[in-house]
């Protein structure tokens, strides 16, 4: 199943996208897709889906999942990013936090801060919690996968990397979490370890990868980072960037207003950005 929400920001309804691309509204059958719907998909399986309501094409796309918990992020999880970021390849994952205020949905204009200098871009594959993870075996991590989404981990570089603390400034600015268009369950997604990844800036192709590049497989990371914190239904594990972001270009390129971000996954949709700088 590929789940969403539509509808303006603070109205979201819940959709499903039909095998023949249409939208297929859901209220009727839950009241949003959040973590709780996630623990139980059995009312949503159990509907005709033929029978609900088509949705006008048109409609914003939000994103796929109401009142995320726990926004997770994996840092340099591709070894040639890691390269490009000068950094040495991790022993074990690294992870930090990003605000769930950061969240939007995946066709929503993004805002720098006013005093971001370094904005940059990252594709990655998200994976979204469907049954609460304890100190779970990587061979049983996938059972606590509701299913995979596009994300685009947003990133300001000097605050993330040359001010002081932790990376977590420099990732949750507001709207610097666009993530969807669609949430697919596992069955439809198939091999998390051999998807490609890429990111237009402007129409110019500069991320391309494939999830069977990661460091850090998909199962490793959700037993990983339940040995240090439960897991719960509707949280998202963003699972690192192939390389090509623009820290690592030579000269460095950092986004600027009216800049187009284009991205996408293999099964799993695309998503497109436009940027701006915020105003105060």
């Amino acid at each position: 199943m590929k789940l969403l929400r539509y509808g303006p920001k603070g109205q979201e309804k819940p959709g499903l996208l039909d095998k023949d691309g249409q939208i297929r509204d859901l209220s009727g059958i839950v009241k949003d897709i959040d973590g709780k719907v996630l623990a139980d998909l059995s009312a949503i399986r159990a509907a005709k889906i033929d029978g609900l309501p088509v949705v006008a094409k048109g409609v914003r796309i939000a994103e796929p999942v109401a009142k995320v918990g726990k926004f997770l992020c994996i840092g340099l999880n591709y070894a040639d990013h890691a390269k490009e970021s000068n950094m040495p390849e991790p022993a074990e994952p690294i992870i930090f936090m990003k605000a769930t205020s950061a969240i939007i949905g995946p066709n929503d204009d993004v805002y720098l801060p006013p005093n971001a200098k370094k904005g940059d871009w990252e594709v990655e594959l998200g994976v979204v919690i469907g049954k609460e993870a304890r100190y779970v075996s990587k061979e049983k991590a996938l059972d606590y996968v509701a299913g995979a989404c596009v994300v685009n981990d947003l990133s300001e570089r000097e605050f993330q990397l040359e001010r002081l603390g932790t990376w977590d400034k420099g990732k949750g600015c507001d709207t610097f979490g666009p993530f969807g268009p669609y949430l697919v369950t596992l069955d439809e997604v198939g091999d998390l370890n051999n998807l490609g990844l890429w990111l237009d800036l402007n129409g110019k192709r500069v991320q391309t990868g494939n999830t069977a590049t990661l460091i850090f497989d998909v199962p490793t990371l959700i037993s990983y980072v339940s040995q240090f914190m439960s897991l719960q239904p509707g949280d998202v594990i963003s699972t690192g960037t192939p390389p090509g972001v623009g820290l690592g270009m030579k000269p460095p390129v950092f986004l600027k207003e009216g800049d187009v971000m284009e991205l996408g996954i293999d099964k799993l949709g695309s998503q497109k950005q436009t940027v701006y700088r915020t105003k105060i």
